[in-house]
């Protein structure tokens, strides 16, 4: 029983990364509210293709015309979506029929359900409160979250019995949690760059519109969190100089995230206090944050291509597993034998 819950964990980890990348490639493509009910789609679990089909959307959304490509976009992502919910579900059911086992843990595959069964609840948000950018945020960051306690979950169930005893560094332990919330932090600043439509409001780099330090910016209205009920989102409401504001903030968060991840990763790859698995953790953050800051910076420089946005999200949520990588390696050191 306890291999099948090992074997569902990988399951459940690829489905949440993809979950993840589908969920960029869907705000990218602006098809949030390609279905405009939840969790269906104009009335129907697939998207409407006959003619009958589309006349009763059009009668039951007027204002909501059928863009079978955005709708199709939405849909895929909500099965995967379910797909995830249904195998974490299976854990925690696993999780607790083996509870007698003492390898076996409960209350974090408990802990992973309620998460899941939350993110269904902001994705149906996001669709009833139209694309609301701090609902978006959310739904990204439980994504994300859903996707981190499955990798914790899959490097507990790794762990070697050599590993078992607790003998946390202060230092390196600190050092992965200082990266962790300074990347969580950068990740929202993304999320809300990308929900108010602010990914190309700097299109030139180093700079931004031909300043270091843009005087058209508006700080104040860039980060009202919320506005309201009954304001359709798609598309933006804010005007250029608080997008300006959103994203130079974003590209200075974007700045101290690489430095701490460099940090972070160098000492704990190169400290002569730190263990095999540190250093290794260490070095995978380095790899990662590379990767990510290349990916940025290209989505800036073409002009935000599909592909290259989408592989910037999935670039975040790789840094994230390092970093939980090295946060896990950080808390336990080998025990000598």
């Amino acid at each position: 029983m306890y291999t099948a819950y090992q074997r569902l964990l990988y399951l459940a980890a690829a489905l949440a990364l993809t979950v993840v990348v589908l969920g960029a490639w869907v705000r990218l493509t602006d098809a949030g509210l390609g279905c405009p009910d939840w969790p269906g789609c104009y009335g129907q679990l697939t998207v409407p293709n006959q003619p009958h089909e589309h006349a009763a959307a059009a009668a039951a959304f007027p204002d909501r015309p059928v863009d079978a490509s955005k709708a199709w976009h939405e849909m895929i992502h909500r099965y995967v979506a379910t797909t995830l919910g249904l195998s974490i579900l299976g854990i925690a059911g696993l999780a607790f029929a083996n509870r007698r086992d003492p390898r076996q843990p409960v209350a974090l595959p408990t802990l992973l359900l309620a998460l899941v069964i939350f993110q269904g609840l902001l994705g149906m948000w996001t669709v009833t409160l139209l694309v609301k950018p701090l609902i978006v945020v959310a739904h990204l960051l439980g994504g994300l979250s859903t996707l981190g306690l499955t990798f914790w979950l899959i490097l507990e169930a790794r762990r070697k019995p050599a590993m078992s005893a607790p003998r946390a560094s202060r230092r390196a332990s600190g050092l992965a949690l200082l990266a962790l919330v300074i990347l969580v932090l950068q990740i929202a600043l993304g999320g809300w760059t990308s929900s108010n439509y602010a990914a190309l409001a700097c299109p030139d780099l180093p700079g931004c519109l031909g300043q270091w330090w843009p005087a058209q910016a508006d700080w104040h209205e860039a980060f009202i969190l919320w506005r309201g009920l009954g304001v359709n989102y798609e598309g933006g409401v804010l005007d250029a100089a608080a997008r300006v504001a959103i994203h130079f903030t974003h590209r200075l968060g974007a700045l101290v995230t690489l430095v701490v991840m460099l940090v972070v990763g160098y000492r704990s790859a190169r400290s002569e206090r730190s263990t095999p698995q540190v250093a290794r953790a260490g070095r995978l953050v380095l790899a990662a944050v590379i990767l990510q800051v290349a990916l940025g910076l290209s989505t800036v420089w073409f002009g935000l291509p599909l592909w290259v946005a989408t592989a910037h999200n999935g670039g975040a949520a790789l840094l994230l597993l390092a970093v939980i990588n090295l946060n896990h390696a950080a808390s336990y050191r080998t025990r000598r034998l």
